[in-house]
């Protein structure tokens, strides 16, 4: 039986989660939604938050061996390709769907050396999938809605989430990114999250501290079902649809979204240097009234 741990990192510039699972008896461990560090004022790269947890892998004498991706974020840039360039043996995974997701945005960027097969990632999980990271046993369950690729990684009593829902006074991911679903995501909550036991642990991918509040990033199903400001256990679908897609009308796109889905949707990985040995980002640019 692992004797597993959990460590939390939060980004406080994007209010992102990053997790740290391990079990002190093998020392296995793995890493999920790892952040990378990105002045958009400056359009700098830098390794605080990667470091943090490297550090803490390295304090704590863990074998890393994989890194999960709930689904492509468009609100962070991925740490994963940075991990992966320090410890070479660490592989990714992310759910299969993820080539929709590429396919989408291979051409809203107009990215004609993408590859759209998802191979970016070392392993495409399939929902309902079990896998074993060492001595960690890993459930996949697709939860789509916020994008099509997320999923939740069930691993023991403990769920991850990413974007699909956050704490109760939070409500639920967004579904007005292309391919997204609010239909979807109802499902991937009330049929799938609110079936498992009330005692299951859910943590989050992000913490946004409404109201000013500290930080939190656990609940459970059964608080979740209970008072989850957006959707209950009662919540009916056409309600749920209603208050989703009008709210969705209302926001803004993240701030990082043209930043970070160009490079999360290939596997973290930044543009190659060009010829004058600088990298650039491609941001398409929309002309009102035309």
């Amino acid at each position: 039986m692992a004797d597993l741990k959990l460590k939390s990192f939060y980004d406080q510039a994007t209010y992102t989660l990053t997790y740290v699972v391990f079990d002190e008896k093998s020392r296995d461990a793995i890493i999920i939604d790892p952040v990378m560090d990105y002045d958009p004022h400056s359009s700098t790269i830098s390794y605080e938050s990667v470091e943090k947890v490297l550090n803490f892998i390295k304090e704590k004498e863990l074998n890393l061996s994989t890194i999960l991706e709930t689904h492509a974020h468009a609100d962070h840039l991925s740490g994963a390709e940075e991990i992966k360039k320090r410890l070479p043996q660490v592989k990714t995974a992310i759910g299969e769907k993820i080539t929709i997701v590429q396919k989408t945005f291979k051409s809203i960027f107009n990215l004609p050396e993408l590859s759209t097969n998802g191979e970016q990632f070392d392993y495409l999980l399939k929902d309902g999938q079990k896998i074993n990271f060492g001595s960690i046993s890993v459930k996949v369950i697709s939860t789509p809605g916020h994008t099509p690729a997320c999923s939740s990684y069930l691993i023991e009593d403990m769920l991850f989430t990413g974007d699909t829902m956050f704490m109760p006074d939070g409500g639920t991911g967004r579904c007005d990114f292309p391919k997204g679903s609010a239909e979807d995501l109802y499902h991937s909550i009330h049929e799938k999250i609110y079936s498992l036991p009330d005692e299951t642990r859910i943590f989050v991918g992000h913490d946004y501290q409404p109201g000013g509040r500290d930080l939190r990033y656990e609940t459970t199903v059964g608080d979740s079902k209970e008072n989850n400001i957006q959707l209950k256990q009662k919540t009916t679908k056409d309600e749920f649809l209603e208050f989703r897609n009008k709210r969705d009308a209302t926001l803004n796109a993240p701030k990082l979204l043209l930043q970070s889905v160009q490079v999360n949707i290939d596997g973290g990985a930044l543009p190659k240097a060009e010829d004058n040995k600088t990298a650039y980002l491609k941001m398409p640019l929309t002309i009102k009234g035309k």
